[in-house]
């Protein structure tokens, strides 16, 4: 019963999903409505290495071109906490925080149209090597620079996808 089922449950599948009000954040490819609005973004410099980590990963994701139309301006806060502390006072294991408040600022007209925060942490195992531990702290930044840039791209291609959003095509 099952095995006859199958394959009438399979042709009749893409007309449940129509159905299903989900639209593709990115239709239109290159020339749809969420890619012309992140090229036309622009990122202010970001101080520090964090920011510098971050500004990049940004760059790389929203390939800005053109005139830009907005610009981003980032807040980050790097943290590194201590957790496990062992009987004689040392530390082994860390929690590194970064997060984001950004800014999305019309060009022309100076106005804010979205203001949000990403974040994301990671646990870093504290040994007895320094150097071990302070690679393991700088490879916990690249990834948290890379997952915040995600979320703030993620926010900004959702922000241009709402029916009132201000974007040119």
């Amino acid at each position: 019963m099952i095995r006859r089922a199958a394959p009438l449950l399979l042709a009749c599948m893409p007309l449940l999903l129509g159905g299903c009000g989900l639209r593709p954040l990115y239709a239109g490819g290159e020339s749809g409505p969420v890619r012309t609005m992140l090229s036309g973004v622009t990122v202010e410099p970001i101080p520090g290495q964090s920011g510098w980590l971050v500004s990049t990963a940004l760059q790389d994701r929203l390939r800005a071109e053109g005139t830009p139309r907005y610009r981003l301006q980032v807040a980050l806060d790097d943290e590194i906490i201590g957790l496990g502390v062992r009987r004689d006072d040392a530390v082994t294991r860390e929690r590194r925080s970064l997060r984001a408040r950004y800014q999305l600022i019309d060009a022309t007209s100076g106005e804010t149209v979205l203001d949000d925060t990403a974040g994301s942490d990671v646990g870093i195992d504290v040994v007895s090597s320094e150097y071990a531990t302070i690679a393991a702290e700088q490879s916990a930044l690249e990834r948290l620079s890379a997952i915040v840039a995600d979320q703030i791209v993620a926010r900004l291609a959702l922000f241009a996808r709402q029916p009132d959003a201000p974007v040119e095509q």
